[in-house]
């Protein structure tokens, strides 16, 4: 009769040993519970902490050059980087297409030139272009070839970036000459259509006034201002003699025409177009 307290005792011990080893490892789960959440917002607090070194870096890069450019300074870059020929070469070219020719106005088509029309056909007559600074004929430079688009683009049409010149004989009567500005041959030589005898003897009489030649004039604006000639023309300086004007596009890209005394190579106007 007295062995059943002694079992009773003895289930009462086990089971209390069991409950305390049950705890224990309750507790030693708990603590490597905390231990692994540590060490998780340690490695949190390190990740964010390398995030913030790299983020700065890439927010601050600064935009390209080609992105602060104007629409204008977009369409000379796109130009002059397809033109291999440069404003002397293509002055030389075209007077020897013309007989005792002298050069009275150069320009390099897709530059500046949006005011003027598309290319008129070679056998077009009295259209003029509406450019702002007259010919000696009277009439804006006129592009001649048929397939020319007139587009500000580095190819304005199969031919490439184009040189215009006119050049004229003795008598005043202008040509017109096409010159290819990637490899500088003639695209087309042509009289003009749309002279009378008032636009001859106009642009003879200028040019017995121009004692400086355009190359002159053209080192003389490139000497204040380094860059590219892209325009040169012979002008009425608003009936005090004759000019050279002359645009420079600089390493900006920006343009600046000079307006200089054709007989003594004076700057006598200076104007940049910050667009």
């Amino acid at each position: 009769m007295r062995l059943e307290p002694r079992r009773n005792n003895r289930l009462s011990l086990r089971s209390r040993n069991l409950r305390a080893t049950g705890a224990a490892a309750c507790l030693a789960a708990a603590a490597l519970l905390l231990t692994s959440c540590g060490q998780s917002s340690d490695s949190a607090t390190s990740a964010a902490t390398e995030a913030a070194k790299v983020l700065p870096q890439r927010t601050t890069a600064s935009p390209s050059a080609t992105g602060d450019l104007t629409e204008d300074q977009q369409e000379r870059k796109t130009v002059l980087d397809a033109t291999k020929v440069t404003f002397d070469d293509a002055a030389t070219t075209a007077v020897g297409e013309v007989a005792n020719g002298k050069l009275v106005d150069l320009d390099l088509e897709g530059v500046d030139d949006d005011d003027r029309d598309e290319s008129p056909s070679p056998t077009a007559t009295g259209s003029p272009t509406g450019s702002p600074s007259p010919s000696p004929t009277g009439t804006a430079s006129p592009t001649g070839s048929p397939d020319a688009t007139g587009s500000p683009s580095a190819s304005p049409g199969a031919d490439g970036p184009v040189w215009v010149a006119e050049v004229a004989e003795k008598d005043g009567t202008v040509h017109t000459v096409r010159i290819n500005a990637v490899d500088g041959k003639v695209i087309e030589a042509r009289v003009d259509a749309d002279q009378d005898a008032e636009d001859k003897k106009q642009t003879a009489d200028w040019l017995s006034q121009a004692t400086q030649t355009p190359e002159q004039a053209a080192k003389v604006a490139t000497e204040k201002k380094k860059g590219t000639v892209t325009s040169v023309s012979l002008d009425d300086n608003d009936g005090n003699g004759v000019i050279w004007s002359v645009d420079v596009v600089g390493s900006d890209w920006k343009k600046t025409t000079f307006d200089v005394d054709a007989k003594n190579d004076t700057i006598v106007r200076e104007e940049t177009d910050n667009d």
